[in-house]
């Protein structure tokens, strides 16, 4: 560009820009082209159907759902509520009610329009609200006392606290709220039918979730308790016990699914846990085994009492539990207030309710009080007084007794099943919701009805070259030796059960043992635990057992069989198997004190040859060897999963295992990898671990490098990956962060090795259920379904791969 001259002269040439300045020192560094960003990995596409296996007719519980409106958009605002003061509402389960009052109070100036709230920050319409931001204001009155007597608790039979006189006056205890809705998107239908067609976006999960917040919304205002997508009524006949004050809730699960066969809704039954209802002092009693409410642990008894919520006789209000009294409610003083100016009067709890109230209280006197008010400003209430409300969760991890409880009384027979879910359609009543009709939806009452294929079952090669068939689903051991099995010496029986006869035992498993071909050597030892010690604590019973082995043996046995204190709910498990592995190493197998047939032992030395490095049975097609794809190539087969702790157990780390096949050809051979992780991460972060240019500290390296040394030393050149316990949303990381690290660790041991990849993700907490039209079983083990009810483009197929169990499905 040319610029002008001061003198007017015209136009001159530009002068270059001055060079730059730089200290003598300084040595100019070419920039960097930043990296290209790598294309993020997909799940694959469906390339088409499977044929072999008998073709079989089945029904899903999946309800075919028609839709006339794709051509309309769901709005989303975003939802803030405050107090008056304007501090943000932090306490849960609020939002609703002050919703539900928005949409009474201002339902001209929201143009009539019905929403659907998700509880906690967002709101749905179909079309827009008349304004980008609202603001309203609602009042929330609750009853708290009645008007019978100057003398009534302020805080509904609760003792009285400093505001008494100001508060008896206000017979309602009313909050103000703000609420402030304003414009956050717009979601089209249409994303829904691109997602029926395999083309899913962030719009088609959005709009999906939508449909599902409709659900939880009209299941809340039935009045269910509601855990994620599953929805639970208070019906004493869905209540099942399981011990210790707990319950097993039946409730139903149900969720819009994109299908193959268009838009479904899927239904199942769903149980969860809850707290018993009813007086506080049955729960206790119960809770703890305790014979009466004077031989309560009052320490326990607060730890599990904190949040839950009661309703107080004779009014009836809700009350969130803060703690118990320090003293009894005959010991237990407050301050009441009295009238005028007159000095507050010093009372105990118990004088208060009995003399003041008129109530008759027949066991509080001796206990402590429930305290529903702050720490430092208590409202006490007489323990009799207090009842728990129903369909409050518990949500700490159940004991086997309690589990196994669970399973029994949850079963179902599939006939049963799905008179229950055709039930739960009907009772439901979706097609009387406004929202699911303004959206043109109608739902199909019948089962979709899908073609399934019962495939074969895999022909097994056990020991001297005998075959072994399936007999639905189940394969027996018995008159069958293995196929390598290994030799039993040093071992030791250790017993912990009084009532069990050990030298029987010891026969009976010889005999069983050499049956299968087991080489098995006289135990060293049968050590008795010390009968006085029964009743000692399972850490002190282990420790105590460990110094019998070490006075009674040479030295460490290779292999130690534990007779268990009882069967289940066995406390001595866990720290027997934490000694055993985590500090000496040794192999251990338990076994139940009961049984000891020789089916039972026969499936016993299954377990324990697999443990000391034999091999039980290889498939026919593996001992060939004539495997597709994996026979021709040497082929490495990993299997992984993360496990969490317990509910209740956040600091607990996570352990992720990784198991990978050895000695190709053969697919029947593993081992096994462990690493702790950060609690709660399911993405396993320990499979590639460079520490320095030569070192690599993760998990794929030991496999790898295992796998070289079995196989002859060849490279995998094909890795098949099945990977448990990852949900859809989740797959993706499994594909571009925990492949990374597999091909990462390959690349670690060989830049040039470039193997091939598959990843299969397994997932078993789905709830898609098949059923036989016309019959009262399961369906046939081998049965496999890949039409109508899988994903509209992904690569996945339902298989039943063995005999079905009946078991609950735990929300």
């Amino acid at each position: 560009m040319d610029s002008v001259d001061p003198d007017g002269s015209g136009p001159q040439e530009a002068l270059p820009p001055p060079p730059p300045v730089l200290p003598p020192d300084v040595v100019p560094v070419k920039l960097e082209e930043p990296a290209k960003k790598k294309p993020a990995r997909l799940p694959m596409a469906r390339r088409g159907m499977g044929s072999k296996g008998q073709k079989i007719q089945l029904l899903t519980n999946h309800f075919k759902v028609n839709v006339t409106n794709m051509e309309g958009q769901f709005y989303h605002y975003s939802v803030a509520l405050l107090y008056e003061d304007g501090r943000p509402v932090e306490a849960k389960g609020v939002g609703r009610k002050v919703l539900d009052k928005v949409q009474q109070t201002y339902s001209s100036e929201l143009s009539g329009k019905e929403f659907a709230y998700d509880g906690e920050k967002s709101l749905f319409t179909i079309g827009q609200l008349p304004l980008n931001k609202h603001e309203f204001t609602v009042v929330l009155e609750e009853v708290t006392s009645s008007r019978n007597n100057g003398n009534v608790s302020p805080d509904a039979g609760g003792s009285p606290n400093d505001t008494d006189r100001k508060r008896m006056r206000r017979p309602y205890n009313s909050k103000t709220f703000i609420v402030q809705i304003n414009f956050a998107a717009k979601i089209p239908m249409q994303a829904i039918a691109s997602a029926l067609k395999g083309v899913e976006t962030e719009s088609s999960q959005e709009a999906l979730r939508v449909l599902d917040i409709i659900l939880r919304q009209h299941a809340a205002k039935q009045g269910c308790l509601l855990v994620r997508q599953s929805f639970f009524h208070n019906d004493p006949k869905n209540f099942v016990e399981l011990g210790n004050g707990v319950l097993g809730c039946r409730g139903f699960h149900s969720s819009f699914r994109t299908t193959q066969g268009g838009l479904s809704l899927n239904i199942d039954v769903s149980t969860t846990m809850i707290i018993q209802p009813g007086p506080v002092i049955d729960f206790l009693i119960n809770n703890q085994g305790a014979r009466d409410p004077f031989s309560l642990d009052w320490a326990k008894a607060k730890r599990v009492l904190k949040n839950l919520r009661v309703k107080v006789s004779p009014t009836n209000q809700e009350y969130k539990i803060t703690g118990l009294s320090d003293q009894n409610c005959k010991d237990q003083l407050f301050q009441l207030k009295q009238k005028g100016d007159a000095e507050p009067l010093e009372i105990t709890v118990y004088d208060y309710f009995v003399n003041h109230r008129n109530i008759e209280l027949r066991y509080s006197g001796d206990l402590p009080c429930i305290n529903v008010g702050k720490p430092k400003r208590p409202t006490y209430i007489p323990l009799e007084l207090c009842t728990l409300v129903s369909l409050q969760r518990y949500t700490k991890a159940l004991t086997s007794f309690q589990r196994s409880s669970l399973v029994e009384k949850s079963r179902q027979k599939p006939q049963e099943r799905m008179a229950v879910l055709a039930h739960s359609l009907k009772t439901s009543r979706y097609d009387e919701e406004p929202l699911l009709r303004a959206c043109g939806l109608s739902i199909s009452n019948g089962f979709t009805q899908v073609e399934g294929r019962v495939l074969p079952a895999p022909k097994l090669k056990v020991g001297n070259g005998d075959d072994l068939f399936a007999r639905n689903g189940r394969w027996n051991f018995n008159n069958k030796k293995l196929v390598q099995p290994c030799k039993i010496e040093r071992w030791a029986l250790v017993n912990f059960n009084a009532r069990s006869d050990m030298r029987r035992l010891v026969n009976d498993l010889m005999r069983c043992a050499e049956a299968k071909g087991i080489a098995i050597e006289d135990p060293h030892a049968v050590i008795e635990e010390d009968r006085q010690m029964s009743r000692a604590p399972p850490i002190v019973r282990v420790e105590k057992m460990f110094e019998e082995i070490q006075s009674k043996l040479p030295g460490a046995p290779k292999f130690l069989l534990c007779v268990l204190p009882e069967r289940k709910n066995c406390a001595v498990y866990g720290p027997w198997k934490r000694k055993n592995l985590a500090e000496f190493g040794i192999v251990t197998q338990c076994m139940a004190p009961q049984k000891m047939n020789d089916q039972y032992l026969t499936n016993l030395l299954l377990k324990i040859n697999a443990k000391l490095g034999g091999l039980n049975s290889l498939l026919s097609v593996e001992h060939s060897p004539s495997i597709p794809v994996v026979s021709k190539a040497p082929t490495m087969i990993l299997g992984m999963d993360v496990s969490h702790g317990s509910p209740g157990q956040s600091d607990i780390p996570s352990i992720a295992a990784v198991v990978s096949s050895r000695h190709w050809p053969l697919i029947s051979r593993y081992r096994a990898s462990v690493r702790t992780q950060s609690p709660k991460v399911e993405m396993i972060d320990s499979l590639y671990k460079r520490v320095s240019d030569t070192e690599d500290d993760g998990i794929m390296r030991e496999a790898l490098l295992d796998f070289y040394v079995s196989s002859g030393k060849r490279k995998p050149e094909q890795i098949i990956i099945f990977r448990d316990g990852v949900s859809e949303s989740q797959f993706n990381q499994v594909l571009n962060i925990e492949l990374d690290q597999i091909i990462e660790a390959c690349k670690f041991l060989d830049e040039k090795w470039n193997p091939k990849f598959v990843v299969i993700v397994a997932q078993k907490n789905h709830h898609t259920k098949f059923f036989q039209p016309n019959g009262p079983d399961n369906v046939p083990p081998g049965t496999i379904i890949d039409n109508k009810v899988g994903h509209p483009k992904n690569y996945d197929f339902y298989l039943c791969a063995h005999a079905g169990m009946i078991v609950s499905i735990i929300a």
